[in-house]
């Protein structure tokens, strides 16, 4: 089987970083991702919202880098998660990232902070839990 997705969007809220039992880092944050699609003779913009998974030194750097509406572009597989909350089972889908790479900030006018600097690419398919 081949669980593969690649994903470009903007994140939706700063990331929450959290450590396991054992102390790996592990951090999650929102992302959004557009898209257009052509109803009849018009075209409507389409958003979905994903939660994404980032493990280890990699979960670190987005929580150390990145903040609400900075661009992303994450590489991983597809998970879904199941549970049961009052009686009612419930679900979702969310990325486990193997890779997630920083895209520059659209402002032209910004002067490069050290926010803007680009941590070294660290990538990993290894999952703790």
């Amino acid at each position: 089987m081949f669980n593969r997705i690649i994903l470009v969007g903007n994140l939706t809220r700063d990331p929450e970083l959290r450590y396991s039992p054992q102390g790996t880092a592990v951090a999650t944050m929102g992302l959004a991702v557009n898209s257009r699609v052509k109803q009849g003779e018009e075209f409507k913009d389409e958003t979905l919202f994903i939660d994404i998974v980032v493990f280890g030194r990699q979960a670190e750097n987005v929580t150390q880098y990145l903040s609400k509406g900075r661009g992303v572009i994450v590489e991983g597989r597809l998970r879904e998660r199941r549970w049961e909350y009052e009686g009612q089972k419930r679900s979702k889908f969310e990325v486990i990232a193997s890779t997630v790479r920083f895209l520059p900030r659209r402002d032209a006018q910004a002067v490069e902070q050290p926010e803007d600097i680009i941590p070294p690419e660290e990538t990993t398919d290894l999952e703790p839990f």
